[in-house]
């Protein structure tokens, strides 16, 4: 019987073309859809729905930055077209086309730590582990 293991902060990460970035210690997801009804004349209630545009906003806690982004100088106020990937024990859920919306620090000047970013996804896809 295979054991599944529980995810980690390091099973949830920032990517910028293919490269870890950053860890995130937690986060919560929120995604949205805009719809429109169909009415007709002469009807009580809407005849039909008609999906509209789907929105990913994300708040992120604890960004550590690794080494190598570290070495490289990063700076989170500049990234942009980045992918926040989560990995479950049965699934991995990858948000792409990310952009931040807002970012807030509190600690040392030298510490590499993002303490809340919240971030809007163009596209959020899920595929077996």
């Amino acid at each position: 019987m295979e054991m599944k293991r529980f995810p980690t902060s390091s099973d949830i990460y920032l990517e910028v073309d293919g490269r870890k970035v950053a860890v995130v210690q937690s986060y919560s997801a929120r995604s949205t859809k805009t719809s429109q009804t169909v009415e007709a004349f002469g009807e009580d209630e809407p005849v039909a729905t008609i999906p509209g545009q789907r929105t990913h906003v994300l708040e992120l806690t604890r960004l550590y930055a690794t080494d190598e982004a570290i070495r490289d100088g990063i700076d989170f106020h500049e990234l942009e077209d980045f992918s926040l990937v989560i990995c479950k024990p049965d699934r991995k859920i990858i948000y792409s086309g990310c952009q931040w919306s807002a970012i807030s620090e509190t600690g040392a000047l030298s510490a590499m730590v993002v303490e809340k970013v919240t971030i809007v996804a163009a596209k959020r896809i899920e595929t077996a582990a």
